[in-house]
């Protein structure tokens, strides 16, 4: 009698393992849905950048706002019309931000010295030139 127990015992052991670690063990199941789990969130991640890409790529694309503001935030530019006016406190101490911006900026270095503000600037642009009849006779030979 005690044999057969000890068989029976065996034997469902025996048939446990695959159960719970075969290749479609319970624990197996489990790793597998927390992969999917941690796939279906970064899936949601990249869908959401993608959605705030494409909203980018439109207002390029559709208007100049979006052009504008980036050419006025990331490159320090301005408009012909425009004056502009830097802010500078002079006992405040140079942060180390406004230091990485002052190197990347196009006007120049961020200093504590007093404002100057240029009521006109003068464009950086180059002047069209429109070509007179007077300036074709001019350059034609003969």
């Amino acid at each position: 009698m005690r044999l057969v127990t000890v068989v029976l015992l065996v034997l469902l052991v025996l048939i446990q393992y695959p159960l719970w670690w075969g290749h479609g063990g319970w624990l197996r199941v489990h790793e597998l849905q927390q992969e999917l789990a941690q796939q279906l969130k970064k899936n949601a991640d990249e869908k959401t950048r993608n959605e705030r890409i494409q909203g980018e790529v439109q207002d390029l694309q559709n208007g100049s706002a979006a052009v504008e503001e980036r050419a006025r935030y990331e490159m320090g530019m301005v408009k012909d019309s425009e004056v502009f006016v830097q802010f500078v406190s002079p006992n405040a101490p140079l942060s180390a931000s406004s230091a990485a911006q002052s190197n990347t900026s196009t006007r120049g270095q961020i200093t504590g010295a007093p404002l100057r503000v240029v009521p006109n600037p003068e464009s950086r642009a180059k002047p069209d030139r429109k070509h007179s009849k007077k300036d074709a006779k001019e350059k034609k030979p003969g």
